[in-house]
């Protein structure tokens, strides 16, 4: 079984549309993704450099900014105590994500798992000296990370062996991963359910964790009873 936590698609919402150039831009962009006029890696790069502050000061501000969903605590804590591993599959970058997991998990979150693109030093020409960043993708796709690529490889396992996979996302940089997975969650009202009903692509909506958990409870309690084990996960 594989499980998904969110995308944390807010961590760049917040930049961007606080310190970055707004929300109508980034809206602007994300719809040209979603008609495919414009790939993704290149909008997201737009996004990110349109901040244009050191990284302490961005890590700062999503620190004092970003919350979990709360149900999340209790599907994690659920997760851990019948060995399915969380993997965090994600188009964000993994400082921001391990930082703002261990503020809320504590230190090394045990069952998580983060896959995620980085960040490197660039210059925002005058406007620093030293304390400039920019996002480094994890592969050369038009996603930049193209999550199907991290989960294909189970498919190809043999019969038998391959994990029931479940991902839960919201956004335009889930749209490669939402066919590649044996359950797929979508959050309700943003932009991966227009793209899975377009395309014909089943999928449970989602308002919060606490749907999640309460569906991958009963699938995981009829496994059990049916003597099925083997559980991985994917987010």
């Amino acid at each position: 079984m594989s499980t998904p936590i969110s995308n944390l698609r807010s961590l760049p919402g917040v930049k961007v549309d606080n310190f970055g150039f707004g929300m109508e831009m980034r809206r602007k962009l994300e719809i040209e993704v979603m008609k495919g006029n414009m790939a993704f890696r290149d909008a997201f790069h737009a996004m990110l450099q349109s901040v244009q502050m050191p990284l302490a000061d961005c890590l700062r501000i999503v620190q004092d900014n970003i919350q979990l969903d709360p149900h999340f605590l209790d599907f994690y804590y659920w997760a851990k105590r019948c060995n399915i591993p969380i993997v965090v599959l994600s188009s964000g970058m993994t400082p921001f994500i391990t930082m703002l997991l261990e503020s809320v998990l504590g230190s090394n979150p045990e069952n998580i798992y983060v896959v995620a693109n980085d960040v490197e030093p660039h210059s925002f020409g005058d406007k620093t000296t030293g304390s400039g960043w920019r996002i480094k993708y994890r592969d050369d796709s038009a996603f930049g990370h193209d999550k199907s690529l991290e989960i294909k490889p189970y498919f190809g396992l043999p019969s038998g062996n391959c994990p029931l996979l479940f991902y839960a996302g919201d956004g335009v940089s889930d749209l490669s991963a939402a066919s590649q997975t044996h359950v797929l969650f979508a959050k309700e009202g943003l932009d991966l359910v227009d793209h899975c009903r377009e395309r014909g692509i089943p999928f449970i909506p989602f308002d919060n964790w606490s749907s999640i958990l309460d569906t991958m409870q009963g699938i995981y309690e009829g496994l059990s009873r049916a003597g099925i084990t083997g559980y991985s996960n994917v987010v």
